[in-house]
Parts: C-alpha cells; structure tokens; sequence
C-alpha cells in the first residue's frame, strides 16, 4: 500500500486538501465563532437519550497532557463539552507527554490492554496495530456522511488495505518560526536560503544570541531537521523513494543533507543545551524569546500566541530555506494529516467509542484550527475565519502552491524503523557519524526491512 501514498498525496491531499484550506482562511463570511466549549451535536447526544439509566464509559488516551502544549485547550474544551452533553457516556481520559506515550500505546497494544480510545499516528506507526488486528476498521460507521465532512485526502495516512483505521484530528506542517523582533534589532536577514541561514546563524553567535533552539533529548525535534534537508537537497520525490525502499538513502543528496545538518551543528547553531532538553523545554525557551529561530510543527502555534508567551505577535512563520543547488523547492513541505483517534478491537463499547471518535476529531480539527494550534482535516464549521491568529495564516498561505507533503520521517518508517533513523541522527547532532557513513546506515535500515 504505501508505494502508492506519495502519488496520492499528491494529486488528492495537495490539489483539494490545500484549496479546501486556503478558502477556510480567505473567508470574507463571519461563521459562528468558536467558544471555549464546543457545542454538542445532535450526533453526540443521541446515544444518551437512547438509555437514560445506562452509563457507559469510554476510556480515552491522548498526548495533550502539558499546558504547554497548544492542542490542550481546545482538546480539552471538546472534551468538557461532550460528557456535559452526554452525562450516560462519560469519556475518562489519560494524558502523557512526549515519546514516552508512544512507548505506552506499543506496549498496550502487545498485551492487548488498549483502552476504547487512543490518540496515535497513521502510516507506519500504526500498521503493526492494524496487522495485529488490535484496531477497528471504521468504514461500516462513516457511512452516515462522516466521509464528506473530512477533507479529500486527510484519510490517506489511515486506510490499510482498503480499509480506513482512525479518523484525522488535524493536519499539520512545519515551518521555520523566525523571532523578527531579534532579527529586526540585529540587522539580521530572514533566509531564504541555506547560505542564508548559516550566515544569520553566524551573526547572532557573534553577538552571544542563540540562533536555533532543538530539544534533542527527545530526538524527534533533531530528526526534523535532517529530515527537511533531505526534502531541500534531493527533493520530495527522491525523499519518498528512498522512504519506500524503491530508491537508496547512500546517494550524494542525502549525504549532503547530513553534512549541512553537520555544518549547522560545527557553526553552534543549537543551543548549547540541545542534548539536555526535549521538547517541552525547546517550546518554553523559544516563546520566551531565547532564540531566533525554531523549526517545528504548526502546533506551537497556540504556545506561541498564549497569553504566558513573551513572543506573541513577535514571530512570523516561513518556509523552510531552500538549498542553492539542491533538487527540492520551498513548496515541498514537511508534514500531512497523520494524528488520529483509533478505536480498540477489544472496546466492549465498539459502536459508543465510534461515536466519540467522530465528535472529538471533528470539534477538535475545527477548536484546534480557531486556536492556531494545526490547520484543519475536516470541512471547518463553527469558526469565526476572520479571528484566525497571523500565524495560522501566514501557514494557509504558505501552502497555497504546495506540491507535496512528505509525514515525519519517523511516522512513515515502520516500527522500531523510525527509532533507528532519529538514533541515527542523533550521531550527527553529537558529532559521531560522517555523513557517508550516516547515508550508508540508513540504507542498512532499508535492507533489513
């Protein structure tokens, strides 16, 4: 199935999933504004009214744990708004930060503890759970209209076989966050290009300001940014290849985006605490105007723009720069509609936690989207447009030519896969591994497959 994803992605997310986002961002139409609580559906009250003594309740697991993070408010509010609507089936959730969810969910899945309901990832995150047998297979519930309201597209990354497994909660990219407020006071250029940012990266060690800040702990923040060279230097197509073991990662592209990732790390591009903080603590330096730049996904936004951040108003969103020379092009982007809520093959409640499924992935891609937390997989409603924060504009614009999307590498990669690759670019952040070597290994991971 996946040799088919890129050409998919290409002629179906990108052609109508951009369009259908770009007229949601242009809307000159004021539609009911989204509140802090999400209104319930009809569709989410019907099973209460079925049984009014019966109480069910649906255990949900999610990664929004963390104030922090921009997705909890409105993950939250669409939650808090369903058990007031629904006070028969009560949803009783659990949230954990950071890689170590994934862990849990792997975990859960291998001893057949999952719970109704869980957040995780399509592609191939979750294809060991779908051979396993260990998730529902939806298509015999979306046929009550579900699949007109999602955006062409957005189920790509979650149909198996013909067959679609989760239902999308947001799209998401990632873009470089620039501090304009710190360029602007040191005559720094935004870049657009790789010289260019090297060159900014340069100017702001000499004045004893951190250029970019990674949380490496995590390894995951570090791998997007080898990951976006490699789309810079040998282009989506080839990047796509490579990922489906059509083509090898030991080409000179590849190589070269490992030395540019080398090249940033030797001009101390980084903070000098990369290796000592995850992502929580990137997140915080950055919305507290401690480094110029961050590359990361469209959800920062809300961290950006919350009321305890020193940098809103302060960043605008760009393209990642391209590489002079390099066969990629500013509208390929890093990125896709891959978050999802699964239901467990063992839910005793199978046709409830449906239910919620459907009403949680719609209010949250619509709550999410008016917060600026991600951009939206689903036909938007209930959002005032018109009050959609700059960021998340400037990103509706960013993608309006898109080309492609190429998912998190690490996503894409299947199993234990995608731990390997950001291991392997750990070694480049820490200075262990020449980028022939790097290439060479990556191939290895292709082989053993």
């Amino acid at each position: 199935m996946k040799k088919n994803w890129f050409k998919v992605m290409q002629l179906t997310v990108v052609a109508s999933m951009v369009l259908s986002i770009a007229a949601c961002g242009s809307s000159k139409s004021a539609e009911p504004a989204a509140s802090t609580e999400t209104k319930a559906t009809p569709e989410a009250t019907t099973e209460a009214s079925k049984e009014p003594n019966k109480v069910v309740t649906i255990k949900l697991w999610h990664q929004w744990a963390s104030p922090s993070d921009g997705n909890t408010k409105p993950f939250r509010a669409v939650l808090d708004a369903w058990n007031k609507a629904n006070p028969n089936i009560q949803i009783v959730d659990e949230g954990i930060d950071g890689e170590s969810y994934k862990t849990k969910i792997k975990t859960a899945v291998a001893a057949s503890e999952m719970p109704d309901v869980f957040y995780a990832w399509g592609a191939g995150f979750a294809k060991p759970f779908v051979e396993a047998n260990a998730v529902l297979p939806l298509d015999d519930y979306l046929n009550d209209g579900t699949k007109d309201k999602v955006l062409n597209g957005a189920l790509v990354n979650l149909t198996y076989n013909g067959k679609v497994y989760g239902l999308p909660a947001n799209l998401n990219l990632a873009p470089l966050y620039i501090n304009k407020e710190i360029f602007d006071n040191n005559g720094v250029k935004i870049p657009t290009t790789f010289d260019e940012l090297l060159a900014a990266v340069k100017a702001f060690r000499a004045k004893g300001i951190t250029p970019i800040t990674v949380g490496e702990k995590d390894l995951w923040p570090g791998m997007y940014w080898y990951d976006i060279l490699a789309l810079r230097s040998a282009g989506a197509t080839a990047s796509q290849a490579a990922l489906e073991k059509k083509a090898s990662f030991d080409q000179p592209e590849f190589i070269d985006a490992a030395s540019k990732l080398v090249e940033l790390v030797n001009a101390k591009a980084f903070n000098d605490s990369m290796f000592a903080i995850g992502y929580p603590e990137m997140v915080a330096d950055f919305t507290q105007g401690k480094a110029a730049m961050l590359f990361q996904g469209t959800w920062v936004g809300g961290s950006i723009n919350d009321a305890n951040s020193l940098v809103k108003g302060k960043i605008v969103a760009v393209p990642f720069p391209i590489i002079t020379g390099g066969k990629g092009n500013v509208d390929e982007f890093f990125g896709g509609s891959v978050d999802a809520f699964f239901v467990s093959q063992n839910s005793k409640y199978k046709e409830e936690a449906v239910k919620v499924v459907k009403y949680i992935t719609e209010n949250m891609s619509n709550q999410a989207y008016a917060a600026g937390a991600s951009l939206p997989a689903w036909k938007v409603t209930g959002v005032d447009v018109s009050k959609i924060d700059p960021l998340t504009k400037q990103t509706v614009d960013m993608i309006k030519n898109a080309k492609s999307f190429t998912i998190w590498w690490d996503t894409f990669l299947e199993g234990k896969v995608g731990d390997q690759h950001k291991n392997l670019v750990a070694n480049l952040f820490y200075n262990k591994m020449k980028p022939e070597e790097f290439a060479k290994e990556m191939q290895k991971l292709n082989v053993a497959q």
